[in-house]
């Protein structure tokens, strides 16, 4: 039986493996003197200034605009804006985000999008995070050609404000190479996480998009796709306007999938993976954008024979205890260091998941009940358990539509996880392990390649979910997109056919 060729997809992921035979030859030395800048300037353009709009205090009575302004201001610092700011021994400034990025390197820019409101006028504007201010750079209306880019998606019918994101490539590549391309779609998602929250305190809605003509709106925004590059589209209903307050709409689309391609070098990975996964305008006119009613999602994946199931079912983390919880929680992230290797609680485990996967039990605090992923059922969640009170050592699937652990195996697995995170002390004494999996050839089958995009989004939104739960209960939490792929699967007992996307750790900070 003939072998079927690899898609792209399959093929980048591949490529970009860690293995601990190979690791060696692919690490290479930082280049310190070209060393990325994190913000994006323009020489032009009209500034407004958001600070004065995060002070507590009168909105302004019945001043429209101002009302406006303090909620966009809050919602874009929440998203994307800057917490602190650190001094290094040779005098440089580090800058820290309310997002995660892998080694600090925030590959993402922000951009608005105004079809017209009392505090914006139509154009596009770009968020600059060093100053929390717009800069308007071009000040027509460009509301039609979004449209037309997006296959005219509903919720641009009834919005008046969107959010772009891109990712600016060599952020993120400069130190992880061609494997950067799955860091920068799970640090777009954890952007993406935020904003979500967000914009529950702020009376929005985020509709997000990942299937759009990629270069049509690369090319509104006066972006060179070599450089930077489109990632996600995100429509901002203002729940304010009972016109804006839309249903579910689908988020993604599929695109081509590629098995015939040239022999790709190193160091250009990247950038051809990006490119042949871009929808055109051959994808014009694509309809079904809403969600059918028919649709029923799976049942949950892995149900082993003769496994220990455990039930997670728990009382919702109650946000509402602090009036400000969620928005202190978001400033106040930060990627845990080090962890004391003392155990977490099984409660404290299960209020997490909760959180994670079980948004609709927060309605009545008011988040968002139905966030959108891009197809939540294509990623699977697997723990591995090293200290964790009131549940045994080993790794469990977790279910979470049964709201149950299924156990794999029995086994403290420290030594090993601080092996398979290469040499990382956070994998050894974190007390739980969370690991996002997705079945890759199957994912490919239903979106094409461009999937590849989807599942580490997914991925990385769940891993801010469980970043905020872990930072408001007072736990550690810290994110790894560096590990040794394959062997996570044999040690852990994780089926072959999954693929692992990230590792978010938990435990107690030392």
């Amino acid at each position: 039986m003939t072998e079927q060729p690899l898609s792209i997809a399959q093929h980048y992921h591949d490529r970009t493996k860690y293995d601990p035979d190979t690791l060696g030859a692919k690490s290479h030395q930082l280049d310190w003197e070209n060393q990325p800048v994190p913000f994006k300037e323009y020489k032009i353009g009209a500034t407004i200034d958001l600070k004065p709009y995060l002070k507590k205090g009168p909105e302004g009575g019945k001043d429209v605009a101002r009302k406006g302004l303090t909620r966009l201001s809050r919602l874009l610092f929440c998203t994307y804006g800057l917490t602190a700011k650190l001094a290094t021994m040779t005098g440089s400034q580090i800058y820290l985000r309310s997002a995660p990025s892998a080694g600090g390197l925030y590959p993402a820019e922000l951009y608005l999008i105004s079809k017209g409101t009392p505090q914006l006028p139509p154009g596009l504007y770009n968020y600059q995070a060093r100053n929390h201010s717009l800069i308007r750079f071009w000040d027509s209306d460009v509301w039609p050609a979004l449209q037309a880019a997006t296959f005219w998606h509903p919720a641009l019918e009834h919005t008046k404000l969107a959010i772009a994101t891109s990712a600016v490539f060599f952020r993120s590549a400069w130190r992880y190479q061609d494997r950067a391309y799955r860091r920068i779609f799970l640090d777009t998602g954890h952007l993406l996480g935020n904003l979500e929250l967000a914009a529950s305190l702020t009376d929005y809605r985020p509709h997000p998009i990942a299937g759009f003509n990629d270069d049509a709106l690369n090319e509104l925004l006066y972006l060179d796709p070599t450089q930077e590059s489109l990632i996600t589209f995100i429509p901002l209903a203002d729940l304010l306007d009972i016109d804006q307050n839309l249903p579910k709409y689908r988020t993604a689309l599929p695109s081509d999938t590629l098995t015939d391609y040239p022999t790709i070098p190193d160091g250009e990975l990247l950038g051809y993976c990006h490119e042949v996964t871009k929808i055109n305008s051959d994808k014009t006119g694509i309809g079904g954008w809403s969600l059918s009613d028919q649709e029923e999602s799976e049942e949950d994946k892995y149900n082993f024979p003769f496994c220990s199931k455990v039930s997670t079912k728990t009382r919702p983390i109650d946000w509402r205890t602090n009036l400000e919880g969620l928005e202190n929680t978001i400033l106040k992230r930060r990627s845990t260091r080090a962890y004391s290797g003392a155990p977490l609680s099984f409660d404290e485990l299960k209020a997490l998941l909760d959180f994670t996967y079980h948004s609709e039990h927060y309605t009545y605090q008011n988040l968002d009940a139905f966030p959108d992923f891009f197809d939540l059922e294509d990623i699977q969640t697997f723990i591995a358990v090293s200290s964790v009170t009131g549940l045994d050592e080993g790794c469990y699937y977790y279910a979470p539509k049964a709201e149950e652990l299924r156990q794999v195996r029995f086994k403290n697995f420290r030594r090993e996880l601080h092996y398979l995170c290469l040499g990382q002390d956070l994998g050894r004494d974190a007390s739980a392990l969370v690991f996002h999996t997705a079945d890759l050839k199957k994912a490919i089958a239903k979106y094409g390649d461009r999937v590849y995009r989807y599942l580490h989004l997914d991925a990385g939104h769940l891993g801010q979910r469980l970043n905020l739960g872990a930072i408001y209960m007072g736990l550690g939490v810290s994110g790894i997109g560096g590990f040794f792929d394959d062997r996570v699967n044999e040690v852990l007992g994780i089926p072959a056919d999954e693929a692992v996307l990230y590792i978010t750790t938990l435990g107690q900070p030392r």
